[in-house]
């Protein structure tokens, strides 16, 4: 099953038109785009071989993730301050990396257009193995707090996470219940907790609810 999606140029352009003449082909980058990241999965990414096992062939198929942007300059723009939000399908679980999978991205409104073709662009140069292609490109409330390692997304009509870190570092001292990796490399990747995360776009997916589970990967990224 493959997906059939829009370029990013033409879903760019119809959230933001003043920017449809400029080409995501001319990337260039500048070192250091670094800042926190977060993703919740419809799998645990932290259990028992049993329970990885069991969830594999059934779930595991969705994810949303945020990016807060501390600095660092795409394309000649400043991504410092942005906050972006996304989800992933795909046709099997998200530790397939050849199986067919599809996203879409819903950037904070204060974000200026460039900063909306910059950070678009970014990411699916840096993640679009992960991602596949965005089927749609959304503007709106990206709110992405962190509090001693407790992070909150609320993305309203898109997505929300609730993650805690786990108890002791646990993802560390069993480094061998870990299964997958983060769908953006992290620096020192941790487990989370979530204790709520669901997608309720509804255009990428059915929506999903996931609670009560380590299925969550944080850090920071730095590219």
């Amino acid at each position: 099953m493959k997906f059939k999606t829009l370029g990013l140029l033409s879903l760019l352009a119809m959230v933001a038109p003043s920017i449809s003449a400029v080409s995501p082909t001319q990337t260039v980058a500048s070192p250091k785009i670094t800042g926190d990241y977060v993703e919740a999965r419809t799998a645990a990414v932290f259990a028992g071989g049993c329970h990885f096992n069991g969830e594999m062939v059934t779930v595991g198929r969705d994810a949303v993730m945020a990016w807060k942007f501390d600095g660092g300059v795409w394309n000649g723009v400043s991504l410092a301050g942005v906050r972006a939000m996304a989800a992933v399908t795909c046709t099997d679980n998200l530790g397939n990396s050849t199986a067919a999978r599809k996203s879409e991205i819903m950037v904070d409104s204060s974000a200026s257009p460039a900063q909306l073709m910059a950070v678009c662009d970014f990411v699916q140069a840096k993640l679009g193995n992960q991602l596949g292609q965005f089927t749609a490109v959304r503007r709106g409330s990206v709110e992405f707090t962190d509090n001693n390692l407790a992070y909150q997304v609320d993305a309203p009509g898109f997505g929300t996470m609730t993650v805690a870190p786990m108890p002791d570092d646990a993802c560390c001292s069993q480094p061998s219940l870990v299964w997958y990796t983060p769908l953006t490399p992290l620096i020192h990747r941790k487990v989370g907790y979530v204790t709520n995360a669901a997608y309720t776009g509804s255009t990428l997916a059915d929506p999903w609810q996931q609670q009560g589970e380590n299925s969550a990967f944080y850090g920071l990224f730095a590219f």
